[in-house]
């Protein structure tokens, strides 16, 4: 896999799609976007719709960072125990979130994330094996 794709630009991917996918949660939050297609279409209360998103923001910035220290584009050479462990867990939520948005009542989240968490769980694996 390592001769396919390259670390930077499997980072830049990963980066890139998670900077758009925080943006989305932000314009959800203030409305600018339904929020009728995240979480499975299941957001009930207004309460529920901010608990989650904020919990989708935190989880965009964790990624973002972890794949920012992994590819060294920012505390090169620091963390890499935890960035590692990171990146391994991130490639498991990954597949986890892909089989979630298989089962999503939304048919926008089945067939337009479905694909985008499988393309990202390749991606973070391939960050993820670089040493």
């Amino acid at each position: 896999m390592k001769k396919i794709i390259s670390i930077r630009l499997a980072s830049i991917i990963i980066i890139t799609i998670n900077t758009i996918a925080l943006l989305m949660h932000v314009l959800i939050i203030l409305k600018i976007l339904p929020h009728d297609f995240v979480w499975g279409g299941r957001l009930k209360s207004e309460a529920d719709l901010i608990i989650f998103e904020i919990i989708s923001i935190v989880v965009q910035i964790l990624f973002i960072s972890i794949i920012a220290v992994k590819a060294g584009y920012v505390f090169k050479g620091k963390f890499k125990r935890t960035v590692n462990v990171g990146t391994w867990v991130m490639f498991g939520l990954m597949v986890l979130n892909t089989i979630g948005n298989l089962a999503s009542s939304s048919a926008l989240e089945t067939m337009v994330m479905t694909p985008l968490t499988s393309l990202l769980a390749l991606l973070v694996f391939r960050v993820a094996i670089e040493k």
